[in-house]
């Protein structure tokens, strides 16, 4: 493998990764490597990696044809918790080290050859903002072991049993009022207290609930 010279870092959405992905830019840049952000895959430049970070929309091959590899970051480990939020589905399932995979992009959803795995690791007290701050962190710092690697990497293609996690709606967020807060404590870690806040339904009425640290 050549050395990476030229990058694109793709942010097709609103996400909250918006901030890491600008950091990731700042870091290539001080690296002496060109990073261009884009808002949009017609905005790709042609280079030697395109990073997809939180993309929501499919790539034409167009625009992926403008980079010798098109990297996405997904949070478990593939094959299994291929899909959508895998960190929420295993911060639900109450784990507390979450695999880390960057995965060349292809035609099928999240089956490409793993380029390079982490791990975050949680305590079990972080919140939506929290969680998404370490999620962000790591992804940064994989996308960089990426450039500084680059030469010696060996993508793997993946093995094993595949599975998936469904994709998530607003509806997700309602809590059981007839259930305590320590049996539903991991639904209000996940929940986004602007877009998708906990909810719960009693007589005849929905509330809604923010959650906080208390600092």
């Amino acid at each position: 493998m050549k050395k990476v010279n030229k990058v694109t870092v793709l942010v097709d959405n609103d996400s909250w990764i918006l901030p890491f992905a600008e950091k990731l830019c700042k870091e290539l840049d001080q690296r002496g490597i060109k990073a261009v952000f884009a808002c949009e895959q017609q905005a790709i430049v042609e280079g030697d990696i395109c990073f997809m970070l939180g993309c929501t929309r499919i790539v034409s091959s167009e625009n992926l044809a403008k980079n010798t590899h098109n990297l996405v970051v997904h949070e478990s480990d593939l094959p299994q918790g291929k899909g959508f939020a895998p960190m929420t589905w295993q911060i639900l399932e109450g784990k507390h080290q979450i695999p880390i995979c960057v995965i060349e992009a292809t035609a099928e959803v999240d089956a490409g050859p793993i380029w390079i795995k982490g791990e975050i690791s949680l305590e079990g007290w972080e919140l939506c903002a929290d969680w998404r701050a370490a999620q962000g962190d790591k992804t940064v710092s994989l996308c960089i072991d990426c450039i500084d690697l680059f030469e010696d990497i060996s993508p793997k293609p993946q093995h094993g049993t595949e599975s998936f996690y469904a994709r998530r709606s607003s509806t997700d967020s309602e809590l059981d009022p007839n259930k305590t807060i320590v049996e539903q404590f991991d639904l209000l870690r996940v929940v986004d207290n602007e877009r998708y806040p906990a909810f719960f339904t009693h007589r005849g009425r929905k509330y809604r609930l923010k959650i906080y640290h208390d600092e």
